[in-house]
């Protein structure tokens, strides 16, 4: 094997390429032992040799005693399952806690994580089988999201909880992950009809804190063997396992949609409208509204109402052709006392929903791209009341997804994000808020995640014990006591 280092900022990786047993191994010293340890002295960190009996071809990352310092992360990129179990078998021994990345594109979401190991599966990269008849698709977890959804686009398929994608919110590169993309469990518009990433995940191999992989689930839809883990798994922000492929299922796209839009509403008009239309017998898919706001200006879009200051509340409709005129024609008429409403046909109206989806309004590059952003999930019928109470009070901008019941809020920039402001008023309908962007002072200050009712936390802790007893992946990510 040989080691060939990377420089990446302030931190050294040291990918070990595989020759087979017996090769010569260029570069510093290296030394493996039977566990990861970091002396307090030296700062090395070394891996475990294989053990006795295995393939000597199997082995990671190497990081020397002179590079390591108090910032130094070592990034330890792994090729396959093996690696992954070796790695978090040598962390386990250590007590050494890994955060687990792809890209690292949701890095910035959750609690500032305080360790130095990071575990990279970005080369578990593959697509491992796509059966477009059966309507599944299988890929390792550090497949691109992009190039999969290329991929499924290409045979007229797609995921129907319509994924978000947090590149332009975070300010990041577009280099999510499928791993990512469950782990975060961040849907779409139409999760309101499709639902949600966790019901479209058929099964999952991974590796669990006590260095074992896993499989849990399969490759059909009507699977009731053992226990549904893929719940589980699905929105857990790797705080469970180290998932090395999914399989996933697909559905055929629509042949055409019509987006309905209604101008000039105020939020609780809007709100009644979304309410009348989910409500109505025409198979709405979506249902969002953007209130009057004199930020949005300059907002990139595909229509000329996102970059204006009025107020707009957007209905989708889908199906085939003839289906969804007909629909979206006989859905006019019931909005009629709201408000006359334009149509937007096909590649307009899938832009339209794009920037919905991923709520670019409040993108790092715009107006507000300085704020702090919270999501904020509610029951649907009060989502207007809520949010504009929000907003006055706060003199924030918000958007509404899911007919109501999905508020994101950007609001003035705050020590605190106006996290006890937030929360009061989530609590105060059943509802419950995500710090989704901040600074990592504020991060490190307010808690992220809306903090549990006791009895659910403890259920939530035996459950990540079961999977991670020492609290090997990424600690402290989710939660952090003493903080609001």
């Amino acid at each position: 094997m040989s080691f060939r280092p990377v420089l990446n900022g302030s931190s050294r990786i040291w990918q070990v390429d595989v020759l087979g047993a017996g090769k010569t191994r260029r570069g510093p010293a290296a030394r493996f032992h039977g566990a990861l340890k970091r002396r307090s002295g030296g700062g090395e960190t070394v891996w475990p040799q294989p053990a006795e009996g295995q393939d000597s071809g199997s082995l990671n990352l190497i990081s020397d005693a002179n590079f390591a310092t108090r910032w130094q992360v070592d990034i330890l990129k792994v090729r396959d399952a093996r690696d992954v179990e070796q790695a978090v078998r040598a962390a386990i021994a250590s007590e050494q806690p890994l955060e687990i990345i792809g890209h690292g594109s949701k890095r910035q979401i959750g609690q500032p994580m305080g360790t130095n190991a990071v575990l990279d599966v970005s080369a578990l990269n593959a697509v491992t089988s796509y059966e477009p008849n059966e309507l599944i698709i299988t890929a390792e977890a550090g497949a691109p999201l992009a190039d999969v959804m290329s991929l499924i686009d290409s045979k007229g398929q797609q995921f129907a909880f319509e994924p978000m994608n947090t590149a332009a919110l975070l300010g990041t590169p577009e280099v999510g992950t499928i791993g990512g993309m469950i782990g975060a469990g961040l849907a779409g518009p139409r999760r309101i009809k499709s639902g949600g990433a966790r019901d479209h995940l058929l099964g999952a191999h991974a590796v669990s804190g006590f260095g074992d992989s896993f499989k849990t689930g399969g490759k059909v839809v009507k699977n009731v063997t053992g226990y549904d883990l893929c719940k589980l798994l699905t929105g857990s922000w790797g705080t469970l396992a180290v998932m090395t492929e999914v399989t996933l299922k697909v559905m055929p796209k629509p042949e055409s949609e019509r987006t309905l839009v209604l101008q000039g509403l105020d939020d609780v008009s809007a709100n009644k409208a979304m309410t009348a239309a989910l409500g109505s017998p025409f198979d709405v898919s979506a249902a969002a509204h953007l209130p009057s706001s004199a930020f949005r200006a300059g907002t990139e879009g595909p229509a000329e109402w996102l970059s204006h200051e009025a107020a707009i509340t957007l209905l989708r409709l889908e199906g085939i052709t003839a289906s969804a005129a007909s629909r979206a024609a006989s859905l006019v008429q019931l909005l009629a006392p709201f408000g006359a409403a334009r149509v937007v046909e096909d590649a307009a109206s899938a832009e339209l929903w794009s920037v919905i989806r991923d709520v670019r309004p409040f993108a790092a590059g715009a107006a507000l791209g300085a704020w702090p952003v919270w999501r904020i999930v509610c029951p649907p019928a009060i989502g207007g009341t809520v949010g504009q109470q929000l907003a006055r009070e706060t003199g924030g901008d918000v958007i509404y997804d899911w007919g109501g019941g999905l508020i994101w809020a950007a609001l003035p920039p705050k020590a605190d994000a106006h996290a006890a402001l937030v929360r009061e008023r989530a609590e105060a309908v059943g509802g419950h808020a995500t710090l989704i962007r901040a600074s990592d002072e504020v991060r490190r200050n307010v808690a992220v995640f809306h903090p549990q009712p006791s009895g659910i936390a403890g259920l939530s802790e035996r459950v990540r014990a079961s999977f991670d007893p020492k609290t090997i992946f990424n600690r402290g990510r989710l939660s952090r006591s003493g903080v609001p």
